[in-house]
């Protein structure tokens, strides 16, 4: 009788280390395949230009992939989806070229800086362009407008434009 009271006290403090483990975990960006569709809207991801994003969720081997950087924080910002999100990875804009983002420019979308507004066309509609440095973004946004943000800026709010 000892040994089960023992083991209902001890299991579920043995399952949350397991469930902090899945929370740590480090991840590596993982290359988009031609046929593979964006998660948030259907659309064939490499079809079309401008950065790409893919987000990791807890209990899943794989990345769920999106068609733009747009597209991944729509899903990421989600009250429901923020809590499984174990990753987040985003093209460097500067490292790939805008109309066929290449698999080793992705870097983590948390450490990036971000353009808004910037007369860049994305999949569908203004892009939301991501870099590995403010420098970088400073530059694109001189040559095709838009402002300067970081990662901590990007709401719901401001993806609708408010």
């Amino acid at each position: 009788m000892k040994k089960i009271l023992l083991l209902s006290i001890l299991l579920p403090l043995l399952l949350a280390c397991g469930e902090e483990t899945v929370r740590n975990t480090v991840h590596q960006a993982e290359a988009i395949s031609d046929h593979e569709r964006c998660h948030q809207c259907g659309m064939m991801i490499t079809k079309y230009p401008g950065p790409k994003g893919q987000v990791f969720l807890k209990r899943q081997e794989h990345s769920v992939k999106f068609c733009s950087t747009r597209d991944m924080f729509s899903f990421a910002l989600q009250v429901e989806n923020q809590r499984q999100i174990t990753g987040l990875f985003v093209h460097d804009v500067a490292n790939t070229p805008w109309g066929k983002p290449q698999d080793d420019a992705f870097i983590d979308a948390t450490k990036a800086w971000y353009v808004y507004g910037s007369g860049k066309q994305a999949v569908m509609g203004p892009a939301v362009a991501s870099f590995s440095s403010k420098q970088s973004a400073s530059q694109f946004a001189q040559e095709f407008g838009g402002a300067v943000i970081g990662y901590e800026q990007i709401d719901i709010n401001f993806l609708e434009g408010e």
